[in-house]
């Protein structure tokens, strides 16, 4: 999961709660005492989400079908696919977000830890979680992720695979999220738009 799943599935708690979610890959090591106790417990639940969504059987098989070359970096694409199947599941494909604007408005107030400090402006700016429900747009922030990796480009030697495998990776999706959100207590679907 992403940011927006991550956004998703924090979205109850506190703004400082929610900021842990959305900032916890960008936090490295066990000792969070240097943050304030809503903002850790925040990054605690991401890493209980990821720990989760790893651990899954349907995460386990997408990754097997994925090209022997390539497995080690698809579960950073995956993640980022998993985005673009919430994004749909949210319809932000055509909806403004009030759940995205929080996030964009909690990320603002916030600066970033150093390893996101350049991604969270070009997120927010770029309107990056609402686009993550077009599906080229996604395939295009995987291999600008694959970019800024070393070596080559592994994440876009993936988007073919991606590309392709898309009606499977659409039904791994259906069967993790209900089990995602089911084993965090939240609902799967957001309550209808309101303006």
């Amino acid at each position: 999961m992403n940011f927006l799943a991550h956004a998703w599935l924090a979205r109850g708690g506190s703004d400082d709660f929610l900021y842990g979610n959305l900032i916890a890959d960008g936090v490295k090591g066990s000792d969070l005492s240097a943050w304030p106790s809503d903002v850790a417990a925040g990054i605690r639940h991401h890493r209980r989400v990821d720990a989760f969504v790893d651990s899954h059987p349907a995460v386990h098989k997408a990754l097997r079908r994925a090209p022997s070359r390539g497995r080690r970096y698809a579960g950073i694409a995956l993640d980022l696919v998993w985005d673009h199947f919430v994004a749909k599941e949210l319809g932000l494909d055509s909806t403004q977000s009030q759940l995205v604007l929080r996030s964009y408005h909690v990320l603002g107030r916030h600066s970033a830890p150093a390893r996101l400090s350049r991604m969270v402006p070009a997120l927010i700016a770029q309107d990056w979680l609402h686009r993550y429900a077009d599906y080229n747009f996604t395939c295009r922030a995987i291999d600008g992720i694959g970019q800024r990796l070393s070596g080559p480009n592994r994440l876009a030697e993936l988007l073919p695979w991606l590309r392709h495998d898309y009606p499977r990776l659409e039904q791994d999706f259906r069967q993790l999220w209900p089990d995602v959100t089911q084993a965090l207590g939240v609902p799967p679907r957001l309550p209808p738009f309101q303006p």
